[in-house]
């Protein structure tokens, strides 16, 4: 293959994950390629030239867009003026259905468009299946679900695995650690993870730091650690922890998610990506979400699936408990977490269920298959 220009568009830290392990791929591959593009430290660790740095894009509910439509407008007018000046053999579109859908249509079939990381059609809003049909030429999907999904309705698609069993987690020894952390392994630790966007956090922190002070009631030396995103300021965290820091034992730890993970008896989870990573720790845990309540209401009506937690979907049945909106109450929370961690057999049923999550992730080699099937249909057409 002669060198050609691919571009790839992320928007967020998860799909930046995602693009960084398929960059990577894809050029292992072929070293020939140019890649260049919207994303943040994962693509750029891989020497991909980034235009535009996602720190800014992530949205959080229709408010939150509003407030960024002028970036956003930018940031699709630049992608276009890259397209006619570099002609490139394909461009990849990574999760950020918002915007990316949207890119899609503008782009309107003058090159290939090619989405790695689907957007949640089964879950909500199916009508943009209408759209991908239309515009998008190939689905390259992380789910077995989602494959089984996509061709039925007749669309082009490749389950490749997900990237998670490729990347696996990079531990430090926990007892290293802990120790490095000041934290005691013969009690009770709780890991709070509240997401990895800052409007999300201010919804969802103070309901895990309130769930965090009924459960030392039940487990007085309970100590908590925040896995803190590198995409969000410090001070976002110290605002909303003010009175819980002291109290609370709080340690508020940057981009260890994984070893946060590692040294918890059970976490509290924003839906998303964590839970994942979770599940590939066999790591016991809840689901918290709370948005916005005018974007709850929007928003709800347009979800066609019982779970949130993803999980959840890949099991087809509630494995792990979630707290959604309105009963993601702090007593509710706390009462459940101090049930699963006072029955063994219920702590090793939803380890059992975790380890069938596992297996249907894919095999490692999920960033190989996928560049793969990106290069193969570039030769094919």
């Amino acid at each position: 293959m002669e060198q050609e220009n691919i571009i790839i568009v992320c928007g967020e830290a998860s799909g930046d994950m995602h693009a960084g392990n398929l960059a990577a791929a894809l050029l292992k591959i072929d070293p020939t390629l140019a890649i260049s593009g919207v994303g943040g430290q994962c693509l750029r660790g891989q020497g991909v030239t980034i235009w535009q740095d996602i720190k800014e894009l992530g949205a959080f509910g229709l408010f939150d867009v509003l407030v960024k439509l002028p970036r956003f407008f930018a940031l699709k007018k630049l992608i276009l003026r890259k397209i006619e000046e570099k002609k490139p053999a394909a461009i990849i579109l990574v999760d950020f259905s918002g915007f990316n859908l949207r890119l899609a249509k503008a782009i309107n079939k003058k090159i290939p468009v090619i989405y790695y990381v689907s957007p949640q059609v089964w879950a909500s809003r199916p009508g943009r299946i209408k759209s991908i049909a239309r515009y998008v030429h190939k689905m390259v999907v992380l789910f077995k679900f989602e494959e089984e999904f996509y061709r039925s309705r007749g669309i082009d698609v490749t389950f490749v695995g997900h990237t998670l069993a490729d990347l696996g987690c990079r531990l430090q020894d926990k007892k290293s650690f802990l120790d490095k952390m000041n934290l005691d392994a013969r009690e009770k630790i709780f890991a709070l993870l509240p997401g990895s966007r800052g409007q999300e956090i201010k919804y969802i922190l103070p309901v895990m730091l309130k769930t965090a002070s009924l459960l030392r009631k039940s487990f007085p030396d309970a100590q908590f650690i925040i896995a803190k995103s590198p995409h969000v300021d410090l001070k976002v965290y110290n605002k909303l922890m003010r009175r819980s820091k002291r109290d609370l034992k709080l340690r508020v730890i940057e981009d260890r998610t994984c070893d946060c993970l590692n040294a918890c008896d059970l976490a509290l989870i924003t839906s998303g990506t964590a839970t994942l990573e979770a599940a590939m720790m066999n790591k016991p845990f809840v689901v918290i979400y709370k948005m916005n309540l005018l974007n709850y209401l929007l928003y709800r009506p347009q979800v066609k699936i019982p779970h949130i937690c993803i999980v959840n979907i890949i099991a087809r049945r509630k494995v792990i408990p979630e707290f959604i909106q309105f009963n993601a109450k702090p007593r509710l929370i706390a009462r459940e977490v101090s049930a699963i961690l006072s029955d063994a057999s219920r702590m090793e049923r939803i380890k059992a269920d975790l380890a069938e999550t596992r297996s249907l992730l894919g095999e490692p080699g999920a960033g190989q298959r996928g560049a793969r099937a990106i290069l193969d249909f570039l030769n094919n057409k």
